[in-house]
Protein backbone atom coordinates (compact mmCIF):
# COMPACT_ATOMS: atom_id res chain seq x y z
CA UNK A 1 0.00 0.00 0.00
CA UNK A 2 0.88 3.16 -0.85
CA UNK A 3 0.00 6.92 0.09
CA UNK A 4 0.15 10.59 -0.57
CA UNK A 5 -0.98 13.78 1.34
CA UNK A 6 -2.74 15.93 -0.85
CA UNK A 7 -3.32 19.38 0.10
CA UNK A 8 -6.71 20.73 -0.70
CA UNK A 9 -9.03 23.85 -0.35
CA UNK A 10 -11.60 21.33 2.47
CA UNK A 11 -8.14 20.32 4.24
CA UNK A 12 -5.28 17.74 3.37
CA UNK A 13 -6.49 14.54 2.11
CA UNK A 14 -4.53 11.23 2.17
CA UNK A 15 -4.55 9.57 -0.98
CA UNK A 16 -4.21 5.62 -0.61
CA UNK A 17 -3.35 3.07 -3.32
CA UNK A 18 -0.99 1.31 -5.84
CA UNK A 19 1.21 2.29 -8.79
CA UNK A 20 -1.94 0.86 -10.54
CA UNK A 21 -5.50 2.55 -9.08
CA UNK A 22 -6.47 5.12 -6.41
CA UNK A 23 -7.83 2.70 -3.26
CA UNK A 24 -9.09 5.80 -0.89
CA UNK A 25 -8.73 9.32 0.00
CA UNK A 26 -9.62 10.09 3.70
CA UNK A 27 -11.35 13.60 4.02
CA UNK A 28 -9.73 13.82 7.38
CA UNK A 29 -6.30 13.74 6.64
CA UNK A 30 -5.72 10.52 9.18
CA UNK A 31 -2.96 8.64 9.09
CA UNK A 32 -2.94 6.07 6.38
CA UNK A 33 -2.41 2.82 7.25
CA UNK A 34 0.29 0.90 9.22
CA UNK A 35 3.37 -0.12 6.88
CA UNK A 36 1.95 2.31 3.58
CA UNK A 37 4.93 3.89 2.27
CA UNK A 38 4.53 7.70 1.34
CA UNK A 39 5.29 7.56 -2.64
CA UNK A 40 4.11 10.73 -4.08
CA UNK A 41 5.58 9.89 -7.63
CA UNK A 42 2.68 7.13 -7.62
CA UNK A 43 -0.29 9.75 -6.90
CA UNK A 44 0.82 11.99 -9.85
CA UNK A 45 -2.34 11.96 -12.32
CA UNK A 46 -4.47 12.07 -9.06
CA UNK A 47 -2.85 14.83 -7.48
CA UNK A 48 -3.22 16.52 -11.26
CA UNK A 49 -6.56 16.03 -11.83
CA UNK A 50 -7.47 17.23 -8.03
CA UNK A 51 -5.81 20.63 -8.63
CA UNK A 52 -7.30 20.55 -11.83
CA UNK A 53 -10.86 20.00 -10.23
CA UNK A 54 -10.23 22.49 -7.44
CA UNK A 55 -9.14 25.35 -9.73
CA UNK A 56 -12.77 24.42 -11.58
CA UNK A 57 -11.11 22.83 -14.54
CA UNK A 58 -11.94 19.15 -14.35
CA UNK A 59 -15.62 18.19 -13.73
CA UNK A 60 -14.71 14.55 -14.23
CA UNK A 61 -12.50 12.50 -13.45
CA UNK A 62 -10.57 9.80 -15.53
CA UNK A 63 -8.69 7.48 -12.80
CA UNK A 64 -8.10 4.04 -12.36
CA UNK A 65 -10.10 3.13 -9.20
CA UNK A 66 -9.84 -0.23 -7.09
CA UNK A 67 -12.27 0.50 -4.78
CA UNK A 68 -13.22 -1.84 -2.00
CA UNK A 69 -17.03 -3.22 -1.43
CA UNK A 70 -19.94 -5.41 -1.86
CA UNK A 71 -21.88 -5.88 -5.45
CA UNK A 72 -24.71 -3.58 -4.24
CA UNK A 73 -21.94 -0.95 -2.99
CA UNK A 74 -20.14 -1.14 -6.24
CA UNK A 75 -23.57 -0.65 -8.43
CA UNK A 76 -24.14 2.26 -5.57
CA UNK A 77 -20.75 4.15 -5.91
CA UNK A 78 -20.74 3.37 -9.91
CA UNK A 79 -24.15 5.29 -10.28
CA UNK A 80 -22.72 8.00 -8.28
CA UNK A 81 -20.07 8.90 -11.10
CA UNK A 82 -23.23 9.10 -13.12
CA UNK A 83 -24.35 12.55 -11.66
CA UNK A 84 -23.14 15.61 -13.46
CA UNK A 85 -21.19 18.12 -12.00
CA UNK A 86 -22.89 20.72 -10.51
CA UNK A 87 -25.64 18.76 -9.89
CA UNK A 88 -27.23 16.73 -7.07
CA UNK A 89 -29.84 13.62 -7.26
CA UNK A 90 -31.84 12.42 -4.00
CA UNK A 91 -31.00 8.81 -2.15
CA UNK A 92 -34.43 7.86 -3.42
CA UNK A 93 -33.65 8.59 -6.83
CA UNK A 94 -30.19 7.08 -6.60
CA UNK A 95 -32.67 3.95 -5.82
CA UNK A 96 -34.51 4.07 -8.92
CA UNK A 97 -31.61 4.63 -11.05
CA UNK A 98 -29.78 1.38 -10.03
CA UNK A 99 -33.09 -0.60 -9.86
CA UNK A 100 -33.81 -0.89 -6.33
CA UNK A 101 -36.64 1.81 -5.78
CA UNK A 102 -37.55 1.04 -2.61
CA UNK A 103 -33.72 0.72 -1.09
CA UNK A 104 -33.14 4.46 -0.49
CA UNK A 105 -31.32 3.46 3.09
CA UNK A 106 -29.37 0.74 1.93
CA UNK A 107 -28.02 3.44 -1.12
CA UNK A 108 -27.66 5.68 1.95
CA UNK A 109 -25.19 3.15 3.66
CA UNK A 110 -23.30 2.47 0.32
CA UNK A 111 -23.04 6.20 -0.15
CA UNK A 112 -21.32 6.22 3.20
CA UNK A 113 -19.18 3.99 2.88
CA UNK A 114 -17.51 4.86 -0.30
CA UNK A 115 -14.01 4.78 -0.02
CA UNK A 116 -12.97 7.65 -2.80
CA UNK A 117 -15.12 10.50 -2.08
CA UNK A 118 -14.71 13.62 -4.22
CA UNK A 119 -13.53 11.35 -7.44
CA UNK A 120 -16.99 8.84 -6.96
CA UNK A 121 -19.21 12.12 -5.81
CA UNK A 122 -20.87 10.71 -3.21
CA UNK A 123 -21.35 14.46 -2.05
CA UNK A 124 -23.83 15.12 -4.85
CA UNK A 125 -26.42 12.82 -3.27
CA UNK A 126 -29.05 15.04 -0.81
CA UNK A 127 -32.30 14.62 1.22
CA UNK A 128 -35.07 14.14 -0.78
CA UNK A 129 -36.48 17.62 0.57
CA UNK A 130 -33.19 19.15 -0.59
CA UNK A 131 -31.38 19.21 2.64
CA UNK A 132 -27.49 17.99 2.93
CA UNK A 133 -27.68 15.24 4.81
CA UNK A 134 -25.07 12.83 6.14
CA UNK A 135 -21.44 13.28 4.42
CA UNK A 136 -18.04 11.20 5.89
CA UNK A 137 -16.31 14.39 5.67
CA UNK A 138 -18.62 16.62 7.39
CA UNK A 139 -21.31 18.87 5.91
CA UNK A 140 -19.23 21.95 5.87
CA UNK A 141 -16.93 20.02 3.34
CA UNK A 142 -20.36 18.99 1.57
CA UNK A 143 -21.62 22.32 1.45
CA UNK A 144 -17.94 23.58 -0.39
CA UNK A 145 -18.23 21.26 -2.93
CA UNK A 146 -21.24 21.71 -3.68
CA UNK A 147 -20.91 25.47 -3.90
CA UNK A 148 -17.46 25.19 -5.72
CA UNK A 149 -19.21 22.79 -8.01
CA UNK A 150 -22.32 25.12 -8.44
CA UNK A 151 -20.19 27.93 -9.41
CA UNK A 152 -17.78 26.65 -11.70
CA UNK A 153 -20.91 24.61 -13.67
CA UNK A 154 -22.27 27.97 -13.79
CA UNK A 155 -19.58 29.79 -15.06
CA UNK A 156 -18.86 26.70 -17.83
CA UNK A 157 -22.48 27.56 -18.96
CA UNK A 158 -22.40 30.95 -19.09
CA UNK A 159 -19.38 30.67 -21.18
CA UNK A 160 -20.79 28.42 -23.59
CA UNK A 161 -24.58 30.40 -23.73
CA UNK A 162 -21.77 33.86 -25.04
Amino acid sequence: MRFSVYASPIGDLVLTGDAQALEGIDLHGRRPPAGAIRDDAAFAAVRAQLDAYFAGALTEFDLPLAARGTAFQRRVWSALRSIPYGATVSYGELARRIGAPTAARAVGLANGANPIPIVVPCHRVIGADGSLTGFGGGLARKRWLLAHEAQHAASASARRAA
